[in-house]
């Protein structure tokens, strides 16, 4: 006898589903190495580090939270598997099991690595999978029995002909109807599992072999429910100048199926995909350094306008879970260095809207805060030189009290090819504040000339002297000119400069003037 739990009747029935086609042509790599053996599997991501959190979607999935749909989850896989079948000559009804839930039947592709002549006719994607309300809907009209509470303690034996299966059951008893609701039922003893029903999803291929035995079939399919993310942790030294560097990253998997000893491979880039429309538990940081050189790290290489992760080592990725495997080998020393950045503007990148902006009173909003920055070359020179995938990057330093690692701040980073700088934000400086005021205006309708100036001003309460970048957005029209300026200053681009300021500690103070002319003659 089969028992099932009536909570079970609140997962949601499974439509059943038939995809039939004539199968697509294989592709064929030109000069084609040996296709590795078992499964393969390489994981794509859109997933936005600043909003995705991978653990939610698996602590979602646990708690039977289906709001978020596991086929809405930024990132794709695509599965390779080599499998032994045996096949007679002619045609063959072959049922592919052991395929991901969310699959992407019209993906699939099929190639006979021992018979390359062998080709699939017709396929058919079944998942009308085994719960609770479909074994009992093959089981109206018999007897059943219900073990239903009876008192606190007490449960009693309930033997009938089952006429409705909802959200409720109903049983014709010798005693009567008796209607029962999930609340009152501990168990449902059932016989053999009815014909027709399926426990995992599948594929069922008509395949024509022009000859028999046993051979070996590799099979490729897209799914949804997989993405992945990097997330990167740098310890500084007690001075700021140099930094261990460990990275991670964190595979989710939602697909509906666990790859067991499989090849893993991770792809960095923004690939295209035409979208049909759309209706961490975080592993302890401290000693990461220390334990990432023990295992082997994923391999980069460049793949097309991407960027290939492949990891030596076959690893099983858990269905319903996530999995975190070190993305490179720890970089103990690289060096690095503090900065210090203000401009004293909220929203510096206002539009031009057409024409100049020429209200007195816009873009003179003073804040007192400075950012403070850790900056690194990602150059071989500096013991990188590696594409870093973009995630989240978490800044510690050690305490010397104890010796424990104290965390910083993090910031997000971009796609980082090598030889490109790092710039992470860490927080806001304590003992630096800022004021930006401006002390004149001066606008000149006629002759179509605006001009203002701002005096800057840093106080440092700090012991030590600091280097200040002193960032201006100049944004009322894209015609300016400095006229006149206490400081030397660089133009960053079309609409930035920087002033680069060294103030002194115990209370020092720097003041910086410029004034700025717009022309839109």
């Amino acid at each position: 006898m089969k028992s099932i739990g009536f909570s079970l009747f609140a997962v949601a029935s499974l439509v059943a589903c038939g995809v039939t086609s004539a199968a697509a042509p294989t592709p064929v790599a030109q000069h084609a190495a040996q296709p590795p053996s078992g499964t393969t599997i390489t994981i794509y991501s859109s997933a936005d580090p600043a909003a995705f959190n991978p653990q939610q979607w698996v602590f979602n999935q646990r708690i039977g939270y289906n709001y978020e749909n596991p086929s809405q989850i930024p990132g794709f896989g695509v599965v390779k598997e080599v499998r032994e079948m045996n096949l007679k000559a002619g045609l063959n009804h072959l049922d592919f099991t052991n395929v991901a839930a969310l699959i992407d039947p019209t993906s699939v592709s099929f190639q006979d690595l021992t018979v390359p002549h062998t080709s699939v006719w017709n396929q058919r994607f079944k998942f009308d999978l085994v719960n609770s309300q479909k074994i009992l809907s093959k089981y109206l009209g018999h007897t059943i029995t219900l073990f239903a509470q009876a008192g606190l303690r007490g449960v009693k034996q309930i033997r009938g002909k089952l006429l409705h299966a909802g959200n409720s059951l109903v049983v014709q008893t010798d005693h009567g109807l008796r209607i029962l609701t999930a609340a009152n039922l501990q168990q449902i003893h059932l016989g053999k599992l009815p014909r027709g029903l399926m426990t995992m999803p599948t594929l069922e291929w008509l395949v024509d072999a022009p000859t028999g035995g046993k051979q070996k079939i590799l099979t490729s399919y897209q799914t949804k429910g997989l993405t992945w993310i990097a997330d990167y942790n740098l310890v500084l030294n007690s001075t700021n100048t140099a930094a261990g560097l460990s990275a991670w990253v964190t595979i989710l998997n939602l697909s509906g199926k666990t790859y067991r000893h499989a090849h893993l491979k991770l792809i960095a880039g923004n690939v295209h995909r035409v979208q049909q429309p759309q209706p961490l538990l975080m592993m302890a940081r401290a000693g990461a350094a220390q334990l990432q050189n023990a295992v082997p790290a994923f391999k980069e290489k460049a793949f097309f306008e991407y960027h290939m992760y492949t990891l030596p080592r076959r690893t099983t990725i858990h269905q319903n879970s996530t999995q975190q495997i070190a993305l490179f080998p720890t970089k103990p020393h690289i060096a690095v260095q503090k900065e210090f950045i203000y401009s004293g503007q909220n929203n510096p990148w206002w539009g031009y809207y057409g024409g100049p902006n020429l209200l007195r009173n816009n873009g003179i909003e003073s804040t007192g805060e400075v950012g403070v920055y850790v900056r690194f070359n990602n150059s071989r020179k500096n013991s990188l030189g590696i594409p870093f995938p973009k995630g989240k990057m978490r800044v510690y330093q050690e305490d010397p009290a104890d010796g424990t690692l104290e965390f910083l701040g993090e910031d997000l980073i971009h796609n980082t090819p090598a030889d490109e700088p790092v710039m992470v934000k860490v927080g806001k400086a304590f003992d630096i504040v800022g004021k930006r005021v401006q002390t004149n205006f001066k606008l000149n309708n006629a002759g179509k000339t605006l001009q203002e100036t701002f005096q800057i001003t840093l106080d440092n309460h700090g012991k030590t002297a600091v280097h200040i970048l002193v960032q201006q957005y100049l944004w009322r029209w894209n015609n300016w000119k400095i006229v006149k300026n206490s400081d030397k200053f660089k133009k960053l681009n079309s609409r930035e400069i920087e002033f680069p300021i060294d103030v002194p500690g115990h209370n020092g103070k720097k003041v910086i003037t410029y004034t700025v002319r717009y022309n839109w003659r």
